[in-house]
C-alpha cells in the first residue's frame, strides 16, 4: 500500500485508506491516516502552533526556505505529525529519519546530499545521534555545506560539497541532552506539553468521525481521562474500545462500553496499565513502599531496567504515585490508596520521613 501519494487527499480517498488500514489490521497506517493534515486542523499545542504558524507564513512570504525547528517532549505528543505538516505548509517534500540510524558521518552525508532545494529532514530521537554526525551537521545547518573526507592518514583530504537550502526538524524527547551547539543552532525551539483531557476529547471525537465509530461525549470523556495526556495513545484506545463495541455492544461507545473495554485491555481509571500496576504493586507489597534500587525493582516485575525507567516511571512520577529519592524509588501515600492497600503502620525501609508517617 502506498502512503506517500502527493496532494491534498480528498474525503473519498481518505475513506478507502481507512478501510482498507482497517481491513489489513494496519494500525501503524491507521495513525498515519488519523494525522493532521494541517496547523488548522492539529488539536492542541496552541503555543507552539502559534509560534510555528508565524515561522513558516514568514519564510512563504519571503520565498525563503524555513529556519532550521527543534520539537521537544513526550513520545506520542505530535510531534512526527508537525514535522508532516511543516513539510506541507511549505510546500516541500520530506525525508525521515532517525538519530539511531545516523552513526557514521558518511550515513549523514549520504542524506544531506541527496537532499533537494527546500526539503525539510525530520530526524526523530536527535539526541541519539553519533557525536562524529552530530559535528557534521553543525556545518550543514549553519552554511549548508559538509565537507567529505576522502582518504585516511596524513593524505586525507577535505573535499567541500555545497549543499541545496533545507529544512532540519529534530525531535527529541530528552531535550537535556542535545549539545549546546546544536541547539542554538536551530531557528525556533517548540516544547510540546501533555495534552489536557478536554483537548483529547477533541481528537477523540475528530478520530471517531475519521473511523465512522459513534461515540457520545462521556464516551469520549472516559477514554481521553485513562489517555495518559497522549494522543497517539488516545487514539490506540479508541481503536481497541471500537473493537469491544463492535463484538460486545450494538457498535456505539458510551461510558459504560468505554469503560468495560478499558477493563478488558487492563487500562484503569488513571490510565495505568498492566505493567504500571506491576511496579506499584512490587514496589509496595514486596518492599513495603521502598525506597528501592531500580533495577532490583525491575527484576522483581520481570522487565529490562530501561523498560520501567523510560516506560513506566515517568508516567507513575507525573501522577504522584512514585517518587525518586537519594535513596531508591519510594511509593506516595496515593499509591497506596490507588492499589487499595494500607501502608505499614511505621512505612516501608525507612519511608517515615520521606512522606510522614
Amino acid at each position: 500500500m502506498n502512503w506517500d501519494e502527493t496532494g491534498p487527499d480528498t474525503d473519498e480517498r481518505l475513506d478507502e485508506r481507512l478501510v482498507q488500514a482497517d481491513a489489513d489490521g494496519e494500525d501503524t497506517a491507521v495513525e498515519a491516516a488519523l494525522r493532521p493534515k494541517d496547523l488548522d486542523e492539529f488539536v492542541g499545542q496552541e503555543k507552539v502552533r502559534e509560534q510555528l504558524d508565524l515561522v513558516l507564513k514568514a519564510a512563504r512570504a519571503r520565498g525563503a526556505t524555513a529556519d532550521h525547528v527543534l520539537l521537544s517532549g513526550a513520545p506520542g505528543l505530535g510531534k512526527t505529525t508537525l514535522s508532516m505538516i511543516i513539510a506541507a505548509e511549505m510546500g516541500a517534500p520530506i525525508r525521515i529519519t532517525s538519530g539511531p540510524a545516523i552513526q557514521h558521518a558518511g550515513d549523514l552525508a549520504a542524506i544531506l546530499s541527496s537532499l533537494q532545494e527546500g526539503e525539510v529532514l525530520f530526524l526523530d530521537e536527535i539526541h541519539r545521534m553519533s557525536r562524529p554526525a552530530e559535528e557534521m551537521l553543525y556545518m550543514a545547518m549553519e552554511d549548508f555545506r559538509v565537507d567529505v573526507i576522502v582518504g585516511k592518514g596524513p593524505g586525507a583530504t577535505a573535499i567541500p560539497l555545497e549543499l541545496p537550502p533545507f529544512t532540519l526538524v529534530g525531535a527529541t524527547t530528552r531535550a537535556g541532552l542535545l549539545p549546546p551547539p546544536l541547539r542554538d543552532r536551530f531557528g525556533f525551539t517548540g516544547h510540546m506539553e501533555f495534552y489536557a483531557p478536554t483537548e483529547l476529547e477533541r481528537v477523540i471525537h475528530r478520530s471517531a468521525r475519521l473511523l465512522d465509530v459513534e461515540i457520545d461525549v462521556d464516551g469520549a470523556a472516559e477514554i481521553a481521562g485513562r489517555s495518559r495526556g497522549t494522543p497517539r495513545i488516545a487514539n490506540r484506545l479508541l481503536r481497541r474500545v471500537r473493537d469491544y463495541a463492535q463484538v460486545k455492544a450494538d457498535g456505539r461507545i458510551d461510558r459504560p462500553v468505554a469503560a468495560a473495554a478499558l477493563g478488558v485491555y487492563e487500562v484503569d481509571a488513571r490510565g495505568l496499565d498492566r505493567l504500571d500496576r506491576a511496579v506499584l504493586g512490587a514496589l509496595l507489597k514486596l518492599f513495603g513502599g521502598g525506597p528501592v534500587g531500580l533495577s532490583t525493582l525491575a527484576v522483581a516485575v520481570g522487565e529490562e531496567r530501561e523498560t520501567v525507567e523510560e516506560v513506566a516511571e515517568p508516567f507513575l512520577v507525573r501522577e504522584g504515585l512514585l517518587a525518586r529519592t537519594p535513596r531508591g524509588r519510594v511509593a506516595t501515600p496515593a499509591a497506596w490508596v490507588h492499589l487499595g492497600l494500607v501502608p505499614p503502620q511505621h512505612g516501608g525501609k525507612g519511608q517515615q520521613g520521606l512522606f510522614g508517617a
